[in-house]
């Protein structure tokens, strides 16, 4: 069970700053809220009484996006179904309606904010490892001397152990920017132990663009969650693939390895089981939203003779 003392609903940034400076200790923020009643559920933190929980879904600085110079800038209160339906956010963002799609279910995605989930700081978060693969970066801001005083830090900085993030006291996330990815492929791949609802073993994005000719690997994007304390990056698969043929061959070379990158405490054995298959699938598939066909899989052994 969950209650409060407070519960405050503020309509501007300055004023949900002032708000969360000035809160008791113990007190919680909050957008969409699909995260703190299973928190609070029993069996999980029993019991719960907060003294504050300020709701900053009304907050207009938090609310939209804007594409200027490349990049994407998400306010923090953009939820996953915007990704589904918003035909612009579709076309710059090609992996998140893939990721988004695996994300809850309906009502959830509704309510359950990108900015909201990064913050949760799971090492399960459907959405941080495309914005890892965006190169994202999480602006934050506090109120210092009654202004409002704002920094931004590299997705990968922010997020530094499960539930952990270098959020100080009195600071608020307000936007997720990420690259710009309109002409690329993308692709979100997921296993967990149901299809509805399901909270991922391993997950894996891909995106990639290619050469003009389609031959050649111009750029690639890979990120991987659920396996270690906090998502992953595959620079060294990403700068093998770069500038090589279009072939299972140079995408079973440049997975070979990730397997190596498992650092999670359970299941250690069957992520890195999955996650070389799982990579060699999201990069068939990004391939596949791109336009381009991988070779069938059937000449899959006689590509790993060539590896």
């Amino acid at each position: 069970m969950l209650n409060c003392d407070q519960y405050l609903m503020p309509e501007t940034l300055e004023e949900a700053l002032a708000q969360w400076a000035g809160a008791p200790e113990g007190s919680r923020l909050l957008a969409g809220g699909t995260d703190i009643l299973p928190w609070a559920r029993e069996g999980r933190a029993g019991h719960v009484h907060l003294p504050v929980i300020i709701d900053i879904s009304r907050v207009k600085e938090l609310r939209g996006y804007d594409v200027a110079d490349g990049r994407v800038r998400l306010g923090a209160n953009v939820v996953f179904q915007q990704f589904l339906t918003d035909d612009e956010l579709r076309h710059h963002l090609p992996c998140m309606p893939h990721c988004s799609i695996w994300f809850a279910d309906d009502q959830i995605r509704e309510q359950a904010t990108l900015a909201g989930n990064i913050v949760n700081a799971s090492p399960a978060a459907d959405g941080v490892p495309p914005v890892f693969a965006m190169n994202g970066t999480v602006e934050i801001a506090r109120l210092e001397g009654g202004s409002i005083v704002r920094r931004s830090v590299s997705s990968r900085d922010f997020i530094t152990g499960p539930g952990r993030t270098i959020l100080e006291a009195g600071e608020i996330v307000t936007a997720v920017t990420c690259d710009s990815m309109a002409g690329y492929g993308g692709a979100f791949e997921k296993v967990g132990q149901r299809r509805s609802l399901v909270i991922s073993v391993v997950c894996a994005v891909c995106l990639v663009k290619l050469s003009a000719d389609d031959k050649t690997f111009a750029d690639v994007r890979l990120s991987l969650g659920g396996i270690s304390p906090v998502p992953v990056r595959l620079d060294a698969a990403e700068a093998s693939l770069k500038g090589q043929p279009v072939s299972r061959e140079s995408v079973l070379a440049a997975v070979k390895t990730a397997g190596d990158l498992v650092r999670s405490r359970t299941r250690r054995e069957y992520r890195g089981e999955v996650v070389r298959g799982f990579i060699e699938r999201a990069i068939e598939d990004a391939l596949a939203d791109y336009g381009v066909a991988l070779s069938p899989p059937e000449m899959k052994e006689a590509a790993l003779a060539n590896t």
